[in-house]
């Protein structure tokens, strides 16, 4: 059987929170492979949608399926297996405070109880390495680290396992243009060595322009557009053409990015 095209499905979902409607009939395709970026004003929807991904919030319905599985009816061991598969960078970093680079990353290694205890700190620190994190780093503690090895760490924590997709929330939120091309730049060299599957949330106009292949709109509850960047430029609808205000120059003719980074 031919691997299925597609790392993520999603058919019809409506997401409630009490009375009010969050999502409305969502219908959403992330190609394996890609990176899919998630675009909406604030409050939109987006990170809830990720959650739901990573099965973190249950729809209220509609179909929901992420490298094959239903997420919505996943038992422990399927989750575990599927916790495995993915990784997740949040918008903050989320590491723990009291444990060191090398151990916020040691950590997922451990929970598998699959590994021994040298072997573990050696891929934690080849993990950090290859983030961007030097070895005389790797003892520090997140509160010693600055904002954009924080990132670099939370990165290297979720692909410690080598998972076939990645969930980046905001990647760049908070860090400074050097920091924040620095990061794109080891997200995109990642991405090709690795070939992994990308779903980005991003605000960030210039991350948008250097990592997505696709951009999906979220706005009036609902997937407005999708597809490429230049196309999406050209959509009408007002959050769109507002969100992209200025950008269209960095288009020629053809439709390719000229701030794409290079390979």
């Amino acid at each position: 059987m031919a691997a299925p095209s597609h790392a993520v499905r999603i058919d019809g979902l409506w997401t409630l929170f009490g009375a009010g409607v969050v999502h409305r009939d969502i219908d959403l395709e992330v190609r394996t492979s890609e990176v899919l970026a998630i675009i909406g004003a604030s409050g939109s929807g987006k990170t809830t949608l990720l959650r739901e991904m990573l099965g973190l919030v249950t729809p209220a319905r509609g179909a929901l399926t992420v490298l094959g599985m239903d997420v919505r009816r996943l038992g422990p061991r399927e989750r575990k297996r599927f916790a495995m598969r993915c990784g997740v960078v949040f918008q903050a970093g989320a590491l723990f405070s009291a444990l060191t680079a090398l151990d916020n990353v040691a950590l997922a290694l451990r929970e598998t109880r699959a590994w021994p205890e040298g072997l573990i700190r050696d891929v934690a620190l080849v993990t950090l390495q290859r983030a961007g994190i030097e070895a005389s780093d790797a003892g520090k503690r997140p509160a010693q680290l600055s904002g954009g090895m924080v990132k670099r760490v939370a990165l290297a924590r979720a692909l410690v396992l080598e998972p076939e997709l990645l969930f980046l929330d905001e990647p760049t939120a908070g860090l400074d243009p050097e920091q924040r091309h620095a990061f794109v730049t080891l997200i995109a060299r990642l991405h090709r060595v690795l070939a992994i599957t990308v779903v980005m949330v991003s605000h960030d106009v210039d991350t948008l322009f250097a990592l997505a292949d696709r951009v999906a709109v979220l706005a009036e509850q609902r997937i407005v557009t999708v597809g490429p960047l230049g196309d999406v430029l050209e959509h009408p609808h007002p959050f769109v053409q507002g969100f992209f205000l200025g950008q269209k120059q960095r288009f020629p003719t053809g439709g390719v990015a000229e701030s794409r980074l290079p390979s």
